[in-house]
């Protein structure tokens, strides 16, 4: 059975393969066909649990008993989350490995695929540009952590990165990039529920702020780590990360209440919100960027708020709005006209349709144009015949 396992994660086309309990069918989630049941079956507890033991190794964890819950990462990227004994799950062990690709997928991609359109990457990549705080919603399986890593394609060059994980998931290609990644604890909590030698998404973030980062970039937003994360955007740190909710108000009343509890002033740090969705457009499951939401004000879990960007999944086509309020802080904030910024958002936009129309979706490839971009715009503009 271990080898079948192995030789379905050689498949470009499955995303998830997912295990449910002893006598139960393994199933898949194909890119193209979604759900689909297999006739791969552990016939006993032992197996799978053995087969359990086996991951946990290969995620360099350790699973038993008294500690039946296995959250890690395999070699090759891969996410993986399981359960060892009858007592959590009914049906015996089960397991979910979710694959990533080895390359992380391109802005250019990303716009093959529909997700998002070349306008709205280019105003994206001005507000990093800028330095504005961005984060990404939205419900599991939707494209977060893929919109994340596209957003870092953004960076400038020469800016320092520091990544903070649970499960090592970001890929970025950037020199002046230190990834961290939370440890787990040895033995007992003890009264303050935290364990022997654990090092917590909370201890990275509060270290990462002595280190001279000019980006912070936080995997999952879920507990305390958000009051440091949201300190960091207020005191002038430029800060993305994902967090679980379907919508900006799901996403502020999280905020506001147990267990992250924070305050209107620091959720006002927040300057854009990508709200990512998986849903059915003419009889295929798509993932689009449905709603690109700049924050105004908030104040008592209300929130002043812009929507520049919208899918319509009548037409599968962006909408778009004249009105940038993200433009207006960037004037305020820099000191640059409105026309400069109308011609570097147009600049942009023919670039990425440039990098499209010339079938450039390599990752490394459209890295290297971006960072050339950079250092001499118009030499690229010229190159790619936009001026």
């Amino acid at each position: 059975m271990v080898w079948v396992i192995l030789a379905i994660m050689r498949d470009y086309y499955v995303e998830d393969i997912e295990c449910n309990g002893v006598n139960y069918p393994v199933y898949i989630v194909h890119r193209k066909y979604r759900n689909l049941k297999t006739n791969m079956v552990f016939k006993s507890m032992e197996e799978l649990a053995n087969f359990v033991e086996r991951l946990a190794q290969k995620c360099g964890k350790y699973v038993s008993y008294a500690n039946p819950i296995l959250e890690g990462s395999l070699p090759d990227g891969s996410r993986v989350s399981a359960t060892y004994s009858k007592d959590v799950t009914s049906r015996g062990p089960s397991f979910v490995i979710r694959k990533f690709t080895k390359e992380p997928w391109s802005p250019i991609k990303l716009m093959q695929l529909g997700t998002v359109s070349p306008e709205i990457l280019a105003y994206l990549w001005l507000l990093i540009d800028h330095q504005f705080n961005v984060m990404v919603i939205g419900g599991t399986g939707t494209g977060k952590t893929t919109m994340l890593n596209v957003l870092a394609f953004f960076v400038p060059p020469s800016a320092r990165i520091v990544s903070i994980e649970d499960t090592r998931e970001i890929n970025l290609l950037h020199d002046n990039w230190l990834p961290s990644v939370a440890r787990e604890g040895l033995g007992v909590a003890n009264l303050t529920g935290e364990k022997y030698g654990e090092v917590s998404l909370f201890d990275l973030l509060k270290e990462s702020l002595r280190q001279n980062p000019d980006y912070v970039v936080v995997g999952e937003v879920r507990g305390k780590e958000a009051y440091v994360l949201f300190q960091g955007m207020a005191s002038g740190h430029p800060s993305f990360g994902t967090m679980h909710a379907d919508s900006v108000g799901t996403m502020i009343k999280r905020l506001e209440t147990n267990p992250i509890n924070l305050s209107s002033t620091l959720v006002n740090a927040m300057d854009v919100v990508c709200v990512m969705a998986k849903t059915k457009f003419k009889n295929t499951i798509v993932r689009r960027l449905k709603d690109v939401v700049e924050i105004i004000d908030v104040e008592r879990g209300e929130a002043g708020l812009n929507i520049p960007f919208r899918w319509d999944p009548a037409t599968g086509r962006f909408l778009y709005k004249q009105h940038l309020e993200m433009f207006n802080r960037i004037i305020s904030k820099s000191g640059v006209t409105m026309q400069y910024l109308s011609s570097e958002w147009s600049n942009r936009t023919k670039l990425l349709i440039k990098l499209y129309q010339n079938n450039v979706f390599d990752f490394s490839e459209v890295q290297e144009i971006i960072n050339n971009y950079y250092k001499n715009p118009q030499k690229i503009l010229k190159q790619f015949g936009i001026v």
